[in-house]
Order: structure tokens, then C-alpha cells, then sequence
């Protein structure tokens, strides 16, 4: 079929769901993460213990160790955030969930607390991937050229969908 009216892309923008920097996806410390087989986005490493919601969607998934939190954006872009690495292995230790699965959240809601010294000192990294698990679905993810960022504020990821 033709399409004579072009392509109708709409575009998503994420804000910092962390307070800290940012960093490349390539510096994650675990493969799965850093050659992206889980998704694409990007790894932020947290100054403040506080993870919330980067854009207005529905919270799919609280994983029971309470370290990863999926949701889905009302356009379709499903997002997996996950504190730390190896910290499923801590069995929710230093994690607090304030909220529940089929919560609807807009930016900024407060999704987790967590202990950032005891994963620090209890898990492989603090470093936190922000992921679109269904890149199928996505036409383009850029990353805004910011460093430092404040949970709730700057822009941090534009999605284009189709």
C-alpha cells in the first residue's frame, strides 16, 4: 500500500528517572547490558537513591527483588529500568517499592528507594540501565548530549516510533 500522506513518526521524550550522571550503555559492566541484547538507551549512575517515573505510561513489572521496574508508555515504547548490576542477587536488601504493578505514573512519581552505599558495597555496580526493550517497534532512540542530570528534570532520551 502507498503511503501518500508520508510517514506519520511520533516522537517520545524520556527525563532523568535518576539524579546523576550519565554514562554509555558500552560501559556497563555486563555484556547483556553493554552489547545491548536486552535493548537499547542509557546507563546512568546514580548520586541520589531515588528512581522515578521518566515518562506518563502504565508500570507493567515490579521485579519481587524490587531492582528492576518495567513500564509501558501509552504509545506502545516498553522501558525497563535496573538498579545496579548483579542486584537481583541481593533479594530486594536496600530496596523499598512505592509503587505496584498497573500503576499509572507521569514523570517524576517515585517508583523505588534504594540504599545507594549498601549496593554499592553489596552488588557489582551502582550503575543503573534505562532501556526500550521492544526496539522493534521503534524507529530511532537518541540520547541527549547532558552528563550531569536530576531525577524528574532534563530530557535525557528521544524516541521516534512509527
Amino acid at each position: 500500500m502507498f503511503n501518500l500522506f508520508g510517514s506519520k513518526s511520533k516522537e517520545i521524550t524520556l527525563v532523568a528517572p535518576l539524579t546523576g550522571e550519565v554514562v554509555d550503555l558500552s560501559e556497563v559492566p555486563d555484556d547483556v547490558f553493554a552489547n545491548k541484547v536486552v535493548g537499547d538507551g542509557i546507563a546512568i549512575k546514580p548520586s541520589e537513591g531515588k528512581l522515578v517515573a521518566p515518562v506518563e505510561g502504565v508500570v507493567k513489572q515490579v521485579f519481587p527483588t524490587k531492582h528492576a521496574v518495567g513500564m509501558e508508555t501509552s504509545e506502545g515504547v516498553e522501558l525497563l529500568m535496573h538498579i545496579g548490576i548483579n542486584t537481583v542477587e541481593l533479594n530486594g536488601e536496600g530496596f523499598e517499592k512505592l509503587i505496584d504493578e498497573g500503576t499509572k505514573v507521569k514523570p517524576g512519581d517515585e517508583l523505588i528507594k534504594f540504599d545507594i552505599d549498601y549496593i554499592s558495597e553489596n552488588a557489582t555496580a551502582i550503575v543503573t540501565p534505562i532501556l526500550i526493550t521492544n526496539m522493534d517497534e521503534v524507529e530511532s532512540v537518541e540520547a541527549v548530549d547532558t552528563k550531569e542530570i536530576t531525577a524528574g528534570q532534563e530530557e535525557v532520551l528521544t524516541i521516534k516510533i512509527d
